[in-house]
């Protein structure tokens, strides 16, 4: 069993145990589940950095990358900062993350906002809803075409954008539909972790130009998105580099005054 498996297997019994706690009804009596929702799409289409910052405190990958900061003060850094989106990672046993992060987050700041999350139910993208998401993430790796497609239809009729991430080309095959906003690509092997930015190089062919090119992971430097514009690359989305240092707003700041 992978690391992938393996979080796919918590988060069934995970999801499973909230819909036991919290019925679906409630979810869309939140406060925020009304509110008008920001496109990242279209930022990221009429932005000339591209850049999607995350709230990351830890990852399989590399244990604690900064369990210092406070989501607000991120948040608020990162908009300072000028980016396009903030990707927000709920998931707790893994990364430890939090749906109160996301909530945080959205009390702090006017940024398009990504619930970055291993989606396998329709009640996450409630919950996104709920929590005050403008984006989900579907991961092509976990789902089949069938919930891909279920899971984004849904989605966009709740206002929200899809990304979908993709790791090679039959997942990219599988997955192309309307119902999606921003193909990503994900330039970390699932089951190695090894990265390489020529993922996303050979993949960018085969995505057609209706849907905004994000690339993700392994992105630390500014040569490394000089690289991949040529590609059609639209959407960066960059995590551990900035949080892993004191100040994330700030880093992510100095990076985009060099693009």
């Amino acid at each position: 069993m992978n690391i992938l498996d393996k979080i796919v297997a918590d988060k069934r019994l995970e999801v499973n145990l909230k819909k036991s706690l919290i019925p679906m009804s409630q979810l869309e009596q939140s406060v925020l589940f009304e509110r008008k929702t920001t496109s990242l799409a279209n930022k990221l289409r009429n932005s000339s950095s591209g850049i999607i910052a995350e709230h990351k405190r830890r990852s399989p990958s590399k244990s604690t990358i900064n369990q210092n900061l406070n989501v607000q003060d991120v948040a608020r850094g990162y908009e300072n900062a000028g980016v396009c989106g903030m990707s927000v990672l709920t998931d707790l046993k893994y990364f430890g993350g939090a749906l109160d992060d996301l909530l945080l987050a959205r009390a702090s700041c006017n940024l398009p906002l990504l619930r970055k999350e291993f989606i396998i139910d329709e009640y996450q993208i409630l919950e996104a809803r709920a929590y005050g998401a403008d984006v989900i993430l579907l991961i092509a790796a976990i789902l089949t075409r069938a919930e891909i497609k279920k899971f984004s239809e849904f989605a966009k009729s709740l206002q929200l954008d899809v990304l979908l991430e993709v790791h090679n080309e039959d997942e990219l095959h599988k997955s192309i539909m309307p119902s999606l906003d921003m193909l990503g690509v994900n330039n970390r092997n699932l089951k190695t972790f090894d990265v390489s930015l020529d993922i996303s190089k050979s993949l960018s062919e085969l995505i057609p130009n209706e849907f905004v090119k994000v690339s993700e992971s392994g992105i630390s430097t500014i040569d490394a998105i000089k690289e991949l514009h040529p590609y059609g690359y639209q959407g960066f989305l960059i995590g551990e580099n900035f949080m892993k240092t004191d100040n994330p707003g700030e880093s992510a700041k100095e990076f985009i005054n060099l693009l």
